[in-house]
């Protein structure tokens, strides 16, 4: 299979594969799912970038994987009786890659780049009357009013607040970071770093990690590889072939169309790596989806089933799930949803006719190197030309649409209307952490929906004082939310993962983290 890939891949292969030839069983190289074009884990929401953070930031908490939070980078903490003061202490051994120890200066500084392009971290801040530091392991947050999810906040597993030098937190956070200092367990060759053909990370020797054993993002991350290789291969069919024969030791997202031959060879493991929502995102910006009325048509006409059945096809390895929440999760609920993402044409036909609709046609991105979201929008044109919408689907790679989706000019300028992604649970998870539902404007995630009533209840639902008014202002964010149509979640798909079987120690979740792995 080799002809099939690039001369330059091949040649990074080559030397790679001589250069730690002696120590093959501490190399593993990974087909990622996408190209990794950004490196700065605060400004983009993507994936991809957020597994680069966690290769070689370290965060204050984490949640293991039954959801809970727990310490990391924080060895004890305390709120006051009246909950709006909270001190944390940094843990001993902490340091940065370039053997300056981690201090709170740098822990706030990083906390306000993050929390300057963060919902959760943006509410923070809203809500923080100071952030100071008390010595130099130890700080503290003042707050307006008592926040219940200060945890949830600062344990954010997606879109985390990665604790970076106070010379890197301090670039301006609109701007992308040209120092890759962490503190994690491994360390960024950037000089070696070739977008769309390979990225590198070593052992970090001098990381220190906790003594617990790995649990979801928790516990000790001991990294036993010496070197990771990340190594992007955009055609499906190669990254199987370069797999089957032992040129790689990891698929992270193997197309779903082989799933079936994976499962039956020998040599491989094929797990259910993680849980996805997968979600289409409506530009509120430009027209037609700057109309409500079009928007519930929209959402009228599209058919969870059918569009996760074009995408996935395997069975077991997708469901629908009306609800904003995770289905089976604390706060999943239908209520809204009643007629939505069930494909009624005939409804959708009469709500887009009595929307004032004029035919403007409705631009599609569609990323044509991810094979987890690549049929969606094939799908999703089929059923709005169907409910009678004029629909033109754009193909680009996703860098491309990442970079694409952040513009708010009209299509013919280079905006969009419409695109579908995946997002994790940890993003969906309630109404404060929920990137989807957030309707806060200028402030909101790409698509930039803009509702005060969605506000009004998301801040109420900070203070809410037990389970059950939590549940109860939790459905009231969806259905208001889909009323507005922020977005329509359009099911849950297990994403598989295809690995070597000498590749030991993978912790099954969210994100790919490669700690407590090693190739034997």
């Amino acid at each position: 299979m080799r002809h099939w890939l690039s001369r330059g891949l091949l040649l990074f292969l080559a030397l790679s594969a001589a250069a730690s030839a002696e120590v093959s069983g501490r190399v593993l190289r990974v087909v990622p799912h996408a190209n990794l074009t950004i490196i700065d884990p605060f400004l983009t929401t993507a994936t991809i970038v957020q597994e680069h953070g966690y290769m070689i930031y370290d965060v204050l908490f984490a949640a293991d994987s039954h959801g809970a939070i727990k310490p990391q980078m924080v060895s004890q903490f305390e709120t006051s009786k009246d909950g709006r003061v909270w001190t944390f202490r940094l843990r001993d051994g902490l340091e940065f890659h370039d053997g300056a120890p981690v201090k709170s200066e740098d822990v706030i500084a990083s906390l306000r780049r993050w929390g300057q392009r963060d919902p959760l971290g943006q509410r923070l801040l809203s809500l923080a009357t100071a952030m100071e530091v008390v010595d130099a392991k130890t700080f503290r947050i003042q707050l307006k009013t008592p926040y219940v999810a200060m945890l949830e906040t600062l344990g954010k597993g997606s879109n985390a607040p990665f604790i970076m030098p106070k010379r890197v937190a301090d670039t301006p956070a609109d701007k992308q970071l040209d120092d890759t200092t962490g503190s994690g367990p491994f360390i960024f060759k950037r000089d070696e770093w070739r977008p769309g053909e390979h990225a590198v990370y070593v052992r970090n020797s001098k990381y220190q990690p906790r003594p617990e054993p790995p649990d979801g993002l928790a516990g000790g991350k001991v990294a036993k590889l010496d070197r990771v290789e990340w190594v992007f291969i955009k055609d499906a069919q190669t990254q199987i072939n370069a797999l089957t024969a032992g040129e790689v030791d990891i698929v992270e997202a193997p197309s779903f169309e082989s799933y079936a031959a994976l499962k039956a060879n020998p040599d491989l493991e094929v797990r259910k790596q993680r849980l996805v929502q997968a979600i289409l995102r409506f530009n509120h910006l430009q027209p037609p989806f700057n109309n409500p009325k079009v928007r519930q048509a929209a959402m009228v006409s599209l058919d969870q089933t059918a569009l996760q059945r074009a995408q996935v096809g395997v069975v077991a390895l997708y469901s629908t799930c009306y609800s904003v929440y995770p289905c089976g999760s604390q706060y999943a609920t239908t209520k809204g949803m009643e007629l939505l993402g069930k494909g009624d044409v005939k409804r959708a036909r009469e709500l887009l006719n009595a929307s004032g609709y004029d035919g403007i046609p409705v631009v599609v991105m569609q990323p044509s190197d991810q094979t987890t979201l690549g049929k969606f929008p094939l799908m999703a044109a089929q059923l709005l030309r169907q409910a009678g919408f004029k629909v033109e689907v754009q193909s680009m790679d996703w860098a491309t649409l990442v970079a694409r989706r952040a513009k708010k000019e009209p299509p013919g300028k280079g905006g969009w209307n419409l695109f579908i992604t995946n997002f994790t649970p940890f993003d969906v998870a309630s109404p404060l952490s929920h990137i989807l539902v957030n309707a806060a404007c200028e402030k909101a995630w790409f698509g930039w929906p803009c509702d005060a009533e969605v506000e009004r209840l998301r801040d109420a639902f900070v203070g809410c004082a037990s389970p059950a008014e939590c549940k109860a202002i939790a459905e009231q964010v969806q259905v208001r939310a889909l009323e507005v149509g922020t977005y329509l979640p359009i099911g849950e798909t297990w994403l598989p993962l295809a690995a070597r079987r000498n590749v030991k120690g993978l912790i099954n979740g969210n994100i790919l983290v490669l700690w407590n792995v090693e190739r034997t």
